[in-house]
């Protein structure tokens, strides 16, 4: 018994250092599992940014913004609808669907006026041929008018775009937010301020400036509003020239270049508002 305690008693000290490096190894072991777990976290996190699930790929994602605030009449936005669905139902629209790409074309069409008035007044649709064009249009005709009066806040307009094409359940090769209107913003953040956040989310903003009220109001779009790959103004002289003038410009977003960009524009002077 003696011979075996003085056993037992002369391996004491290997032990102990044997349990102090197994607890070493042990939480080295622990620190690995941990970084290995937040890599893969991070990694998977990353893959649901790109493609959350159950998102449909798309050509385009498009948002169609349409002023109707105080300066627009009821026969204004009349006018706007009946260009807008005009457009749809045209033969170059169906070919611009066709050189676009096999995966279709969403579109959500929002009427917007101050910071506290923008709504969706058709949902989200796919628009792949021109049947589903069609269809598209006959939905712009039986839409009512949802946002009466208030002020002219495009930034607020493109923050509400921003923010359903994050919402949506599309991913698209190309992002746009169509601005038309007929007056400079009067209310909340100006839109100039939010370009950096526009091309950071790989985003074209394009305008339709209704130069009916402001002859000018092409180069307020083209200095303040716009931004993006591609991005670029067309002007209708009245809103009885807006249907041609919105043919030309979905012809031209729908047949676009392939592959938005994301990218950094360098810092502009405030604007005045």
């Amino acid at each position: 018994m003696k011979a075996l305690s003085a056993v037992a008693g002369g391996t004491k000290s290997l032990s102990n250092r044997t349990m102090t490096m197994l607890s070493t190894l042990r939480f080295g072991q622990s620190i690995a599992a941990a970084v290995m777990a937040c890599l893969l976290l991070a990694l998977a996190g990353g893959v649901r940014s790109v493609h959350a699930a159950g998102e449909t790929v798309v050509d385009l994602e498009l948002i169609l913004a349409v002023d109707t605030s105080s300066s627009v009449s009821q026969a204004e936005f009349e006018l706007q609808m009946r260009g807008l669905s005009e457009a749809f139902r045209n033969t170059a629209v169906a070919e611009a669907l066709e050189a676009s790409g096999d995966l279709g074309v969403a579109v959500a069409l929002v009427q917007w006026a101050d910071n506290r008035k923008q709504i969706v007044s058709i949902d989200w649709t796919v628009i792949h041929n021109a049947d589903q064009a069609m269809r598209f249009a006959d939905e712009i005709d039986a839409t009512p008018r949802f946002v009466v009066g208030g002020g002219t806040a495009i930034g607020g307009a493109i923050k509400f775009g921003l923010r359903q094409l994050e919402r949506n359940e599309f991913e698209g090769r190309r992002k746009v937010i169509d601005i038309s209107g007929d007056g400079r913003t009067n209310q909340g953040v100006h839109p100039q301020r939010l370009k950096d956040v526009v091309n950071q989310e790989g985003v074209t903003v394009n305008g339709l400036a209704i130069l009916n009220e402001d002859p000018a109001i092409g180069r307020y779009y083209r200095d303040f509003v716009i931004t993006g790959t591609g991005a670029f103004v067309m002007s209708a002289t009245n809103y009885e020239d807006f249907s041609a003038a919105m043919l030309e410009k979905l012809v031209k977003e729908i047949s676009g270049t392939p592959i938005a960009r994301r990218v950094r524009q360098p810092h502009s002077p405030s604007p005045a508002t």
